[in-house]
């Protein structure tokens, strides 16, 4: 069974404004990749507070903030957005 990746609006329009549809869809895979217990070098975190239940992955100055549903196999993300904007 595959992963389903969906988007909220903002995040959606954020990668379509920016044109990274690729580079979200490489960098959702290699973060599946990690789950699985592979050796990837991406710059991932569990976030705390407010955020608990979330997962940051840094993209230079890109932030993309999501969350996993192990059970149904889905990955949600909430919001893309630079990094002085995407905890607002």
């Amino acid at each position: 069974m595959k992963w389903k990746i969906s988007y909220s609006k903002d995040a959606r329009k954020f990668i379509e404004n920016h044109r990274i549809d690729d580079d979200m869809k490489n960098i959702m895979r290699k973060f599946l990749h990690k789950m699985k217990g592979e050796d990837i070098n991406i710059d991932l975190k569990k976030l705390i507070g407010d955020w608990k239940g979330y997962y940051r992955i840094r993209i230079g100055n890109i932030r993309l903030i999501f969350a996993v549903s192990k059970a149904s196999r889905e990955i949600y993300v909430h919001k893309v957005d630079f990094r002085g904007d995407v905890y607002k």
